[in-house]
């Protein structure tokens, strides 16, 4: 899934990513690497859409929705929000195609060959992209009811696993993905993340909205462990009763340890992956002071922890006597987030994801605007959004309550509106009398408000 902000490791290359930029550099200790920016506003054309009235469509604000590593860290891709995806190689650092998606994407991976790029979108389709022919158009490779929220692929490229918003994990055939394997099934909310464990082919990790960890055994469907993060909550911590759900998984081969990160909330949960027992063992919860945006692991040296703080953004952790703890001062560490300080207005301001899983609420009228209306904080969908859509303004009470995910906007169901409070009044030439919850208007009048389902509908983008 994406966030604003974000972190990408591989072998010794690290890529920050924020807003629509990202930096790689090295975490080599020596001075003489080479920093590499990038901006996605910079990249080729957007495509020319237009909505539902004919009028060009959202552009996107280029915000990079998600990146993501090859195996070998040859190449590098990411997908911003307006519809581009961009692939990389990165010895030495080259763009090597603009292409665009169908929908706003919110994971991808690159199989297990370095052949192909699939890509999961908001619409629940995945689609595969070539890395060897960089200006080829996208395949549809599987489709979903649901928006999907993580893709991956087995080791051995056999297997594409796609987690949804409805609570499901599939397991499709790569060569065929039409054809189902299995179903992971027990979560009862949406699946955040997934992740195949490297070393141990067979497994699967998964996170999801009702905040459990679960091991999987993928090919069968069968789970073997479920870890309840509530339990490993202190009844005092003030974000005891937040809804929550996983923004990254990281593993670590060298000694089987898992990290799991968590939105809305500064911790960072390790576990110990037993595989001969098939379970997970709890080791320790990291508590940071600041807001974590993404972490992850480098082989040989440790945990890399991105934070919401412009002197130290980032933050080694490494184990000491059996606990990971920070380490008080590192070379490379110092060097990547001097680069990090330099370029902080890349990553200040434009992350969301403290609102995530929350319905804040403000009451307070637009300026303007009928002081009848409620708003929702953070939605596109306002008063300026409802015009660009062809609506008419109209007196009502907003639903309360929409459900954001790292930085996305809510996606709406439509509804009848409902009325605030009772009148009488004439309203596009038909005179009504209502009452406080009931319709307003006649079925033939065609004014539709936004309402965003519940909470425990998982996340969603905009269109």
């Amino acid at each position: 899934m994406a966030s604003s902000a974000g972190l990408a490791l591989c072998g010794q290359t690290l890529v920050v990513r924020g807003g629509s930029r990202f930096l790689a550099t090295s975490t080599a200790s020596s001075d003489d690497d080479v920093l590499f920016a990038y901006d996605c506003s910079t990249a080729a054309e957007k495509s020319q859409e237009k909505g539902e009235d004919g009028q060009p469509a959202d552009k996107g604000s280029d915000t990079v929705l998600a990146s993501t590593f090859s195996k070998s860290g040859t190449y590098f891709a990411l997908t911003d929000d307006s519809k581009r995806l961009i692939l990389f190689r990165t010895k030495p650092w080259q763009c090597l195609s603009v292409r665009t998606v169908v929908r706003r994407c919110t994971a991808l991976t690159f199989t297990a060959s370095e052949e192909k790029l699939l890509v999961a979108d908001k619409s629940g389709d995945v689609y595969s992209f070539s890395v060897l022919e960089p200006q080829g158009c996208g395949k549809l490779e599987l489709g979903h009811l649901s928006m999907l929220l993580d893709v991956a692929v087995s080791p051995d490229d056999c297997y594409v696993l796609t987690a949804d918003r409805d609570e499901k994990i599939r397991v499709s055939w790569a060569a065929a993905p039409h054809s189902i394997e299995s179903f992971c099934l027990g979560h009862t909310e949406f699946v955040s993340r997934i992740f195949v464990v490297p070393d141990h082919p067979e497994l699967l990790l998964s996170a999801s909205g009702d905040r459990t960890l679960r091991l999987w055994e993928y090919r069968s469907g069968r789970e073997l462990h479920c870890c309840h993060l509530t339990s490993l909550q202190e009844p005092a911590e003030p974000w005891g009763d937040e809804r929550f759900a996983a923004s990254r998984i990281t593993y670590r081969s060298q000694d089987g340890c898992v990290a799991l990160l968590c939105d809305c909330i500064p911790t960072v949960y390790v576990f110990q992956l037993d595989a001969a027992r098939q379970q997970l063992v709890y080791r320790q919860r990291l508590t940071f002071r600041h807001r974590v945006w993404d972490i992850a692991f480098e082989e040989g040296r440790g945990l890399w922890v991105l934070q919401d703080h412009r002197e130290a953004p980032l933050v080694l952790c490494r184990p000491v006597g059996g606990q990971w703890q920070a380490a008080p001062e590192d070379a490379a560490v110092e060097k990547v987030s001097a680069h990090l300080r330099g370029n902080w207005a890349m990553l200040e301001g434009k992350n969301v994801g403290a609102a995530c899983f929350r319905g804040d609420i403000q009451n307070r009228p637009r300026p303007g605007a009928d002081p009848r209306l409620r708003y929702t904080v953070g939605s596109r969908f306002s008063e300026q959004g409802y015009r660009k859509r062809g609506m008419r303004p109209c007196p009502l009470q907003k639903a309360s309550g929409w459900l954001g995910h790292r930085g996305a906007d809510p996606h709406p169901h439509w509804e009848r509106p409902v009325w605030a409070c009772s009148r009488t009044m004439s309203y596009m030439g038909t005179r009504v009398t209502v009452g406080a919850g009931s319709t307003p208007l006649p079925s033939g009048l065609p004014v539709l408000v936004p309402r965003v389902g519940p909470v425990t509908g998982g996340p969603s983008l905009g269109a």
